[in-house]
């Protein structure tokens, strides 16, 4: 487990032993993907961001999903694992190399037959969705520089009470110091979001940020 240096490593750990802890699945899953990601690996969500994105999706009684950017496909398995059986997630990435992955544990999890992996830039492919407002929950985790266009895609197309879930929107805690480089990207994205009418929103400090926005 990564702690971010926001947080002091005693309390990010405590947090990590007292969440609901993955399955093995999920542990297989994490292992493989260090074993052919690399220092990559570090893309795949936290297994406490995991546990709150199953939790969220069933809370919510979402039934379209949508997730931008899904690489060896953890947080879809938990995603997938919240929706009812009439549920669908639909996934966006570039990589075919890391989803190939991602399609196998789907397998393993019993969730492939809900989930829909579409391959290309999320940005071109979103727009394939009808604009009218169907999506129930979103899960936005892949380039940083992509986010406006993502959340705006997304906000088009989701229903009033809808949910938007965004990662990495502290990143390592810089966005309250710096104001160039990848900070600077996710400070204009958080102030986008904290600015904009049409919806509630707050930011968690869950692993490196999780944003959760609601639609009015």
């Amino acid at each position: 487990m990564k702690a971010f240096s926001f947080l002091n490593t005693d309390v990010a750990n405590y947090i990590v032993e007292h969440t609901t802890a993955p399955d093995d699945l999920l542990l297989q899953l994490a292992e493989e993907t260090r074993t052919v990601a690399g220092d990559g690996a570090t893309m795949q969500i936290s297994r406490e961001q995991g546990t709150f994105l199953t939790m969220i999706t069933q809370i919510s009684g979402a039934r379209n999903v949508v997730e931008v950017g899904t690489f060896t496909g953890y947080s879809a398995i938990c995603l997938a694992r919240g929706l009812p059986e009439d549920g669908r997630l639909t996934c966006f990435d570039v990589s075919e190399e890391w989803t190939s992955v991602a399609r196998k544990y789907w397998e393993k999890a019993g969730v492939a037959d809900r989930i829909e992996l579409r391959i290309g830039p999320a940005a071109e492919t979103l727009r394939e969705f009808p604009v009218r407002p169907q999506i129930d929950l979103a899960f936005v985790d892949a380039d940083k520089a992509g986010y406006p266009g993502y959340y705006q895609e997304i906000m088009s197309r989701l229903a009033p009470g809808g949910l938007i879930l965004v990662d990495n929107t502290l990143r390592h805690g810089s966005v309250a110091d710096y104001t160039d480089g990848e900070a600077a990207t996710m400070r204009e994205f958080n102030d986008l979001v904290i600015n904009d009418p049409r919806v509630t929103s707050t930011l968690l400090p869950i692993a490196d940020g999780l944003t959760l926005v609601r639609k009015h």
